[in-house]
């Protein structure tokens, strides 16, 4: 083990005690629910083909992927037409992959998709085919992408040594010339150099990628469980860089979030140690299924229990957006610059991996969105990060 300084780590172990038994209070979140609107969601597509559970916008173009273990029969990365297709992306060939087949240009299990600055595409690929199963040799890696022409940009591999065996490389977000990533599997931040490609794992194992037994994924009334009926865990899954680059926003999916200065991510002489004793607590969340933040701050996350879009305000203040049955595990929302949210939902907790064998999916899977311009939802009470109302 690691040896930190101990007066911080008991501070730290403290902070994050303290946010622990508020996490208990989120239920009450639901009783604020009707805070928010019911009637502000716009289906924008709907299939039966492709469990989506990312979303992407380039210019006029609407991009969506899924992962291949949810058992869709679309493409992995796909452009929604005009007339609600789905059309492989870039091509047919990449999205073609199967036991056998080199896993170097083909997607085999997609979980990610976001626009860097410069507008390119980023498609991040597990390599694993089956949920909680090995990756494969050439599987792990990023597919950066024009994603008007599908032109394929660069390929960034993920060896062994920053995406081990259980790994699940889970999302990425970019600060000029870095893009970090979260390990959904064995939990871990993985910090990527563009322009070099080298890629480096750390914070791996730390308490604050881990997820915590105590605060279990509740959807639809139940403890989202495995095929083995244990507890669904997710370690380091939503991540988010600050407006002004200087810290990294990350947690498991069950939370906490912390926070780590990217000032010591981004340098390779940062001691482990040292990068380890400088995270610190930042938002007391409750399980999520994805999240976006804005120019000035602010987070939209969705709460998995309640089906609620909320926004957490850079002061703290959290505010209950809109609550809608159809948000059953929306998924990594994608805000675009003009204000508009669009969510992908992707019934994750009712498919057959976790409910005994046997699909409770609704279909169609939709792809919703709505406008979250400042001021344009009033004055909705707002809770604290512990689900209490904070306001009159």
């Amino acid at each position: 083990m690691r040896k930190t300084n101990s007066a911080s780590s008991s501070r730290r172990r403290i902070r994050y005690a303290a946010m622990a038994a508020g996490f208990f209070l989120y239920g009450f979140w639901a009783l604020h629910s009707g805070n928010a609107r019911t009637s502000i969601l716009d289906v924008q597509a709907s299939s039966s083909e492709l469990d989506w559970n990312a979303v992407a916008i380039s210019a006029d173009r609407v991009i969506v992927a899924g992962p291949r273990w949810t058992g869709s029969h679309g493409p992995s990365v796909a452009i929604l037409t005009k007339q609600g297709a789905l059309q492989a992306f870039p091509t047919v060939e990449w999205n073609s992959w199967k036991p056998g087949l080199d896993a170097t240009k083909h997607f085999v299990n997609v979980n990610a998709l976001h626009i860097d600055p410069e507008g390119a595409l980023w498609v991040v690929d597990t390599g694993t085919p089956q949920f909680g199963g090995p990756t494969l040799v050439n599987g792990p890696k990023l597919v950066r992408l024009d994603p008007q022409t599908g032109n394929v940009l660069r390929i960034y591999a993920l060896g062994p040594d920053v995406a081990p065996r259980g790994s699940y490389i889970d999302d990425i977000r970019f600060n000029g010339p870095h893009a970090y990533l979260t390990d959904a599997g064995k939990g871990a931040i993985l910090v990527l150099d563009i322009a070099t490609g080298v890629c480096r794992r750390v914070l791996d194992g730390v308490p604050a990628t881990q997820a915590r037994p105590g605060r279990p994924i509740v959807m639809e009334g139940d403890v989202v469980r495995t095929s083995n009926g244990a507890p669904l865990l997710v370690n380091a899954d939503p991540l988010e860089v600050s407006p002004d680059g200087r810290f990294l926003y990350f947690g498991p999916l069950e939370g906490p979030w912390s926070k780590v200065p990217t000032a010591l991510l981004d340098n390779p002489a940062t001691p482990a140690a040292t990068l380890a004793a400088s995270v610190e607590p930042w938002a007391d969340l409750p399980p999520i299924g994805g999240s976006a933040m804005d120019e000035q701050g602010a987070l939209y996350f969705t709460v998995l229990k309640d089906k609620t879009v909320y926004r957490r305000d850079p002061d703290g203040r959290i505010t209950p957006l809109v609550s809608d049955d159809r948000l059953n595990w929306a998924d990594a929302p994608f805000l675009t610059h003009d204000g508009q949210l669009w969510l992908p939902v992707a019934q994750l907790n009712r498919l057959p991996q976790f409910q005994q064998g046997r699909s409770r999916v609704a279909l169609p899977f939709l792809l919703l969105s709505m406008k979250v311009r400042p001021g344009r939802y009033g004055r909705a009470a707002p809770t604290t990060e512990r689900g209490i109302r904070s306001g009159g």
